[in-house]
């Protein structure tokens, strides 16, 4: 009998995120000694730390883990690897040496288990020409795997979540729905057809952030994980005041959403996150409750994402020069125009579905 991993945990992967609401609770009034080489730190929600080491490199530093969100070993591993390595390309940075993080409950699965996971992690970071160095490892009650990851970037080129400008076009890499998609299969309502296509996804490389790291005219980059599109697009609004307008219809999407939301495949974070922003998002209301969650627009767009795509502010200007860039990775097919940034302040990061 083969094991199923996601059934020995209560979450999985980002969707085990504590909520954005919950976080602010956890970090208030913290102490925070400054340092004037950290020049993105604690108070800014970005995907990494960077730290200036002289006036032309910056070093970045992260750590994710999660627990499964596949049953398969080794693509656990391979999936939290990947979204691991995506916070340093959502700053434009380079990968250059990862440590492993591992929990797992030795006395209910065995070692070989953690040994796949363990391999599936090594063949990421060896795609992304680094080295898992070392680590660390404790018994737990339930299996959590991540990376803390060190990268480099040029100064000039770091990249925020957080300097959009009036008038950007917003563009997203990745199809949204990964927290459905995973939860249906949890629940053992993943269809035939639908099966590895999330994973497809999840293992999928964010490296052509390091290319539009090159590009001045992008004005802010982040990927879209656990607080989903909704709470990582009032991340990039609210520190500048800005309103982001998307378009609904224009979002990519896993297939099958309805049915699996129809069919109570949402995952808890989806709800958390809703609560914790939902008073930001106009257009996401629907009369019609089910699962707790109100109508399927609110379920995508606050549905979390594990190793989900690039977030892109870029101007109208460059955005052929955006084209070229993916048309020359051929990654054409990835490009998709969202909406934008609107030209008029709104408050405090305001985000309106249409």
């Amino acid at each position: 009998m083969s094991i199923r991993l996601t059934q020995f945990s209560h979450g999985a992967g980002c969707g085990c995120k504590i909520s954005p609401a919950l976080l602010g609770d956890i970090l208030k009034n913290n102490i925070v000694y400054p340092t004037a080489n950290v020049i993105v730190g604690n108070s800014d929600r970005d995907d990494a730390a960077a730290y200036l080491i002289d006036n032309d490199q910056v070093l970045l530093s992260t750590t994710d883990f999660f627990m499964p969100v596949v049953d398969d070993a080794r693509d656990f591993g391979r999936i939290a690897a990947a979204n691991a390595i995506s916070d340093i390309y959502a700053m434009g940075g380079r990968p250059i040496l990862a440590l492993a993080i591992l929990g797992w409950p030795v006395d209910k699965l065995p070692a070989e288990l953690a040994n796949a996971v363990v391999a599936g992690a090594r063949e990421v970071a060896a795609e992304c020409g680094i080295t898992i160095a070392g680590g660390h490892s404790i018994d737990s009650q339930e299996p959590i795997f991540g990376l803390a990851v060190n990268g480099l970037v040029s100064a000039r080129q770091l990249k925020r979540n957080s300097t959009a400008e009036p008038g950007d076009l917003l563009v997203l890499t990745k199809p949204l729905g990964i927290g459905i998609h995973t939860t249906a299969m949890k629940k053992s309502l993943l269809k035939s057809e639908h099966e590895g296509i999330a994973v497809k996804e999840m293992t999928m490389l964010n490296k052509i952030g390091r290319d539009l790291a090159e590009i001045p005219e992008v004005h802010a980059l982040t990927d879209v994980t656990g607080f989903g599109l909704g709470g990582h697009l009032i991340e990039m609004v609210t520190p500048r005041n800005l309103i982001a307008e998307i378009d609904f219809a224009r979002l990519p999407q896993l297939p099958g959403l309805a049915d699996y939301f129809a069919a109570g495949a949402v995952p808890g974070g989806t709800q958390r996150n809703f609560k914790s922003f939902g008073d930001k998002i106009s257009g996401i209301e629907d009369k019609l409750a089910q699962n707790g969650v109100e109508g399927l627009r609110r379920a995508i767009v606050c549905d979390p994402q594990t190793s989900g795509g690039l977030l892109i502010a870029v101007s109208p200007k460059a955005y052929d020069s955006l084209v070229s860039v993916f048309e020359k990775k051929g990654m054409s097919d990835r490009l998709h125009a969202i909406g934008r940034i609107a030209k008029e302040p709104g408050r405090s990061g305001q985000v309106n579905v249409n």
